[in-house]
């Protein structure tokens, strides 16, 4: 059978010629996630394998981008129907925050639900010296890639100590995987990763290289405020990292645009929650996916398809 996608604007919404206009009427979905070696990759393998094999006649790709910023920007343009993005980011994306990196308020964005929590890792070359926030004065940092959702974080964590990229030696806007290769070659001291638990990239970093895991202390996330919360890495996260390390988390949201189908989104969330297990196989982050807190504090308007879902599963009234 022939598949005709549609224009653009009309997002998702591609039909088998010949197809009843029904729940079953074929589906492109774009996964839009992160660069391979960040947790957002790997999840987004797992939803679109959920989605092809879950929701009928549906076509999926996943796209490997520069993470939140990228995301939803190309959300906005409806080059995707479904991606991964930190809240302070889908936050300043909604306000049309230009500094953050979004020229206008991006209105078309809505939610699919929050998911699982991003922790603020900083991670450090034993050999540097690096103990606290503020022994990375004079010292090179990796922020990730510029405007990228790490990146934003970096800034706000930094400001909240007192700091700017000023006060650092030198600073290195790359992906994850990047920034480990140049630690394990002493040509960088620390990379600020905001990840879920146990990032292929520092899990690789420490099995090679001693470490130390930077604390984020409870009262300078306090000042953060907004989507920031308090959290702990715990212990043997990371290899050599014997104790548990306080930090700063941020909760990561799943979004897509207006223009998506109702009945496309409430297959995308229902499928999403009837089949975790596949999530959490994928990455050990999904396992902080609960059902029950999907719909809570959402910066953005919940798609009209997810809040069906939720309202059906008992989370909304």
């Amino acid at each position: 059978m022939r598949i005709t996608r549609l224009a653009a604007a009309a997002a998702t919404a591609a039909a088998l010629v010949g197809a009843p206009l029904t729940a079953s009427a074929a589906e492109f979905i774009n996964v839009l996630t992160g660069g391979t070696s960040g947790v957002y990759y790997p999840m987004g393998v797992a939803m679109s394998e959920i989605w092809a094999k879950g929701i009928p006649d549906a076509r999926t790709q996943v796209q490997a981008t520069k993470a939140s910023v990228e995301n939803l920007n190309l959300l906005q343009q409806g080059k995707g129907e479904a991606g991964f993005a930190l809240g302070d980011s889908v936050q300043m994306a909604w306000e049309g925050d230009e500094e953050a990196g979004f020229k206008g308020k991006l209105d078309k964005l809505r939610a699919i639900g929050a998911i699982y929590p991003n922790y603020i890792q900083i991670v450090a070359s034993k050999d540097s010296g690096i103990a606290s926030l503020a022994d990375l004065k004079g010292k090179s940092l990796s922020v990730g890639a510029a405007k990228s959702g790490t990146e934003l974080n970096a800034r706000a964590i930094l400001e909240a100590a007192g700091m700017s990229y000023a006060d650092l030696a030198k600073v290195e806007y790359l992906p994850f995987a990047e920034s480990v290769e140049l630690m394990k070659n002493r040509q960088l001291d620390a990379t600020l990763q905001s990840a879920g638990l146990g990032v292929a990239s520092l899990k690789d970093l420490a099995t090679s290289t001693p470490i130390t895991v930077i604390p984020v202390p409870a009262d300078l996330v306090a000042k953060l405020g907004g989507a920031y919360h308090a959290a702990t890495i715990p212990a043997d996260t990371y290899d050599g990292q014997a104790a548990d390390v306080p930090t700063a988390s941020v909760t990561n949201i799943l979004v897509t645009h207006d223009g998506v189908p109702e009945e496309t989104v409430y297959q995308m969330t229902k499928q999403l929650f009837e089949n975790l297990d596949t999530v959490k196989a994928a990455h050990a982050a999904g396992k902080a996916i609960d059902v029950a807190k999907a719909a809570e504090n959402l910066p953005i308007p919940l798609h009209p398809g997810a809040e069906r879902y939720y309202r059906e599963a008992g989370v909304l009234k």
